[in-house]
């Protein structure tokens, strides 16, 4: 392991500027390295999951939702955050079947991804689905979701020609193209799919 001490910044102080409902931004001076200060300005999130399910043919279930900071549909695997004291394959499991309907019976973890590092904490856990069954949504109010079902082949093209922008959904393929391929192992876990 290299030494990063050179790169290291300490907090000196820290100030809660804004906390939202699930949000929090925060104003912090840092001592930086060479012993000059600076300011960081970041979002405290409390982290969330995105699930990459295949069904038995191989097909890929995803979502369009309308994103409002970016006043654009996207396609996305389908995601969410973490609720106070869940285990991330708890939530994982409950945003799969809140929002697709879906429960699935093998589930396996992937990683985690930084989306934001420049200015958030939030992580976001990467979770696989498959043996899926099909149940009822449960869409919490005022989120509304289109379900799509796509091959590996068509989100790829859309992902080479540009269309697919949402990053969790970029890496979420990149890592199920390196699975198949033999390259990333998951370790699958069978799990009986909770009933809807």
């Amino acid at each position: 392991m290299p030494d990063e001490q050179h790169l290291i910044e300490t907090k000196v102080s820290s100030e809660v500027v804004y906390r939202g409902h699930f949000l929090e931004v925060r104003q912090d001076r840092v001592a930086l390295p060479d012993g000059s200060q600076a300011g960081r300005e970041y979002i405290i999130h409390p982290g969330a999951v995105v699930i990459v399910p295949i069904l038995d043919d191989g097909r890929l279930v995803l979502e369009r939702q309308y994103r409002y900071p970016l006043q654009q549909v996207l396609l996305e695997f389908p995601a969410g955050k973490l609720d106070p004291g869940e285990s991330r394959r708890t939530a994982a499991m409950r945003e799969l079947a809140e929002e697709t309907g879906y429960r699935a019976r093998e589930w396996a973890r992937a990683g985690i991804l930084h989306n934001a590092a420049a200015y958030s904490d939030e992580f976001i856990e990467i979770w696989f689905a498959r043996g899926l069954v099909p149940g009822e949504r449960r869409l919490d109010d005022g989120e509304l979701i289109d379900l799509c079902l796509m091959t590996e082949e068509e989100l790829d093209a859309l992902a080479a020609a540009g269309a697919l922008t949402d990053a969790k959904t970029l890496i979420g393929l990149q890592w199920l193209q390196k699975w198949r391929s033999g390259r990333w192992p998951l370790d699958w876990q069978t799990l009986e799919p909770a009933q809807g």
